[in-house]
């Protein structure tokens, strides 16, 4: 029986991942609601779970995909690429209202601004205070501080090492968690009641992950406009990190 169960899990690939993804964001549910009280979202322990799943994954089988390098979870890298990942960033723009979205006006392009800059500097000197004082490296991080799918975008346009890729990844992770964890905490102080403040919210934290999932266990209704604004930050920092924000590094450090 077990066998038919490991040949069926492997042959249908996909379907499998949507059901360890399921069982993992149940879990995390159940931790959230019964150990934290709700303080920490679902889905920050559903992400640490998933890395921790990654990592075990990697030592097993000496890859680079985590559990997907394992044939029974191959459908994990299907469901976690670009395709899917696009197709649910895109379909949280479908709730949002015209009407409010147009009322961030330029406060929520300043934001956008801010948000993508100001993280990069961040990372960037975080990067340099650890030792990696080139300009490739530096950007690479920085950009990765942005979101963590610009900085291993950036990083292969500038000819990064895998291991500062890696790095940046691992600081967009971290930076969508602490979002996740915080929002809820300082909704009160920051006013996050009403989809303005979302979007200039969405447009300074700039994960969508990180803003989406906070938004969701601060007010449900708030997660689109957030969302909407933080979805830029991937496409302007993709623009940006490769071409302006190198460039600036480079005229720095050299």
């Amino acid at each position: 029986m077990l066998e038919i169960l490991e040949k069926a899990a492997a042959l249908n690939g996909l379907v499998t991942a949507f059901a360890v993804v399921g069982f993992i964001v149940l879990v995390s549910g159940q931790i959230s609601r019964r150990l934290t009280f709700g303080r920490v979202h679902g889905s920050a322990i559903a992400i640490v779970i998933g890395l921790a799943l990654a990592y075990w994954g990697g030592t097993q089988t000496g890859g680079h995909k985590g559990l997907a390098d394992m044939s029974l979870f191959g459908g994990i890298g299907l469901m976690g690429g670009a395709m899917l990942r696009d197709f649910a960033i895109v379909a949280t723009a479908f709730e949002v209202q015209a009407t409010e979205a147009r009322k961030a006006g330029l406060i929520g392009v300043v934001a956008l601004l801010l948000g993508t800059v100001l993280p990069f500097i961040v990372g960037a000197a975080i990067a340099w205070s650890f030792g990696y004082s080139d300009a490739v490296s530096m950007t690479t991080i920085g950009a990765g501080a942005v979101t963590y799918i610009v900085g291993p975008v950036t990083g292969a346009a500038i000819g990064a090492t895998p291991d500062v890729m890696a790095l940046s990844i691992a600081t967009g992770l971290v930076k969508a968690i602490i979002v996740m964890v915080g929002t809820p905490i300082a909704a009160k102080f920051l006013g996050l009641k009403t989809p303005r403040s979302a979007m200039v919210f969405g447009g300074l934290a700039g994960t969508v992950s990180g803003v989406s999932a906070g938004l969701a266990a601060t007010d449900r209704k708030l997660v689109p406009y957030g969302a909407l604004v933080a979805t830029f930050h991937t496409g302007l920092g993709c623009l940006l990190g490769p071409s302006l924000l190198f460039f600036a590094v480079k005229a720095l450090v050299h």
